[in-house]
């Protein structure tokens, strides 16, 4: 029998094909034309579509590499070209795992001893608050884990749908992970004017919305804000807090980008760190599952595909439903759980790769806060650009004002018009960026995604091609005079 079209998943067909996808297939097709020599006015193609800083020039840690080559070859270990709290930590590592090797499966949460040491981080990140390692599951990525919770909180086609209330922008795949799961996405306005800050109010209206539509079960939280670059204060989480345990909503929070606090002034507090703190008439009632991941951290691991989740107030119900849930998926590969270990827990001062490991860590903290102001300046300077402050996290979010002339073309070619703004502009200076439309924003506001977590010469490069296609962009519409690059 031939698999056809109409044999295919009905909530896969319904997502569609993703924008971002095709403009990275794409950008992949061009640079395989390149290589064959077809000529194009560009030598190479720059990806700022999504972040993946050692493919875009940022070199990798150097501790890391050194003990996870270890932990592969552990002949290495009496090699004493390599310090030795390099070998002490690849010593331990290669201790945690099954047969004392790399090769060999996991439990399917983590290595017990890595969830220790995660439990360990958080307790200390949190200033003491008590962290469960039998709450913490190791899993390929935040997505992972993201799938596995919204799996946990679908209902049956039978029930009333389930909804998760959304920030409007979300990140650009979190709308095809809840539809595949069946769930309702229910969007809350995010607002622009002031950096991208939650408004209370608005969430007010989106649990009205939702209440006419499914059955509520979830808030999604982003912070930093991802694709937004917005921090959340204390007062804010607290708020969100607040309104969770009013409105029996379980906090679904993302805050894989903690480590890339970059704004000047700025402080990162976590929501488990605010809701201990508002005491027991909110600590023992609101549930929450917070996430984060290898990739975000400031290393930028993007291969290696290993994040956690950790349960907090989950009744023990459920919780054995979470493990099983994990049960029925292969542990993550070992590299990128040993790397959580590293991000988690770094050289301290008192070893010798203490001052090496620092130096990289702030010259990446260094140039990606650069990048972010020098991306937000250049920005602001093209006329029909605006762009938010973006205080945390690896991307900018400019809105971009399209003549009607566009808007018209795309609606011809059957695309959002930012997404033909980004295809014209891949295909005639070779810069890959996303579609804002992809994160939620339509209806006549327009956005674009850029990665800044690259090297300070990659996203140069970026911005003078940017900068050039965007001013002949608007001359071809008859927007006005034609205007200098900033």
């Amino acid at each position: 029998m031939r698999t056809s079209l109409r044999d295919v998943n009905p909530r896969l067909k319904a997502i569609g094909e993703s924008p971002c996808n095709a403009l990275r297939a794409r950008a992949l097709h061009i640079t395989q034309e390149l290589a064959q020599g077809v000529p194009k006015t560009f030598s190479r193609v720059v990806d700022l579509c999504s972040f993946d800083p050692q493919r875009e020039g940022v070199p990798p840690n150097t501790f890391l590499q050194q003990v996870l080559a270890v932990c592969l070859y552990p002949e290495l270990l009496s090699d004493e070209n390599f310090a030795l709290d390099v070998r002490q930590r690849a010593r331990r590592l290669i201790q945690s795992c099954e047969g004392s090797s790399v090769g060999c499966y996991t439990p399917s949460s983590g290595l017990v001893y890595i969830q220790h040491r995660i439990a360990k981080f958080i307790t200390r990140r949190d200033a003491g608050v008590p962290t469960d390692a039998h709450s913490i599951f190791i899993c390929s990525g935040f997505w992972r884990t993201l799938t596995m919770m919204t799996k946990l909180l679908s209902s049956s086609e039978e029930e009333p749908q389930n909804g998760v209330l959304v920030p409007l922008p979300y990140p650009h795949t979190l709308a095809m992970v809840l539809g595949l799961a069946g769930i309702r996405s229910v969007p809350y306005r995010l607002r622009e004017d002031a950096g991208w800050a939650m408004d209370l109010e608005e969430l007010q209206r989106a649990i009205r919305t939702a209440r006419g539509c499914c059955r509520p079960m979830a808030i999604f939280i982003s912070n930093p804000g991802n694709p937004t670059g917005h921090v959340q204060n204390r007062k804010s989480i607290e708020e969100v807090i607040k309104f969770a345990a009013a409105e029996k909503l379980f906090l679904l929070v993302n805050e894989v980008d903690q480590h890339s606090v970059h704004g000047s002034g700025i402080q990162w507090v976590s929501y488990k760190k605010v809701l201990f703190d508002m005491g027991p008439k909110y600590w023992d009632r609101v549930q929450m599952a917070s996430f984060h991941s290898l990739s975000n951290g400031l290393m930028g691991e993007c291969g290696l595909r290993a994040g956690y989740m950790e349960l907090v107030n989950v009744d023990k119900e459920v919780m054995i439903f979470a493990e099983t849930l994990v049960n029925m998926d292969i542990s993550s590969p070992v590299p990128g759980q040993l790397a959580l270990d590293i991000l988690l827990n770094p050289p301290q001062p008192s070893e010798p790769s203490y001052d090496l490991y620092t130096q990289e860590i702030l010259t990446n903290l260094a140039t990606l806060t650069e990048n972010a102001l020098r991306a937000q300046d250049f920005l602001n300077s093209l006329p029909g650009m605006s762009c938010q402050p973006a205080v945390g996290g690896f991307y900018v979010y400019p809105r971009v004002d399209l003549p009607a002339e566009v808007l018209e073309r795309a609606k011809a070619a059957g695309v959002e018009a930012d997404v033909l703004y980004c295809q014209e502009l891949l295909e005639e200076q070779g810069v890959c960026v996303g579609a804002g439309s992809e994160n939620g924003n339509t209806g006549g506001e327009y956005h674009l995604r850029l990665c800044v977590g690259v090297s300070s010469v990659v996203l140069e490069e970026a911005l003078e091609r940017l900068g050039a296609f965007h001013l002949r962009f608007l001359d071809s519409y008859s927007c006005g005079p034609h205007l200098e690059t900033p």
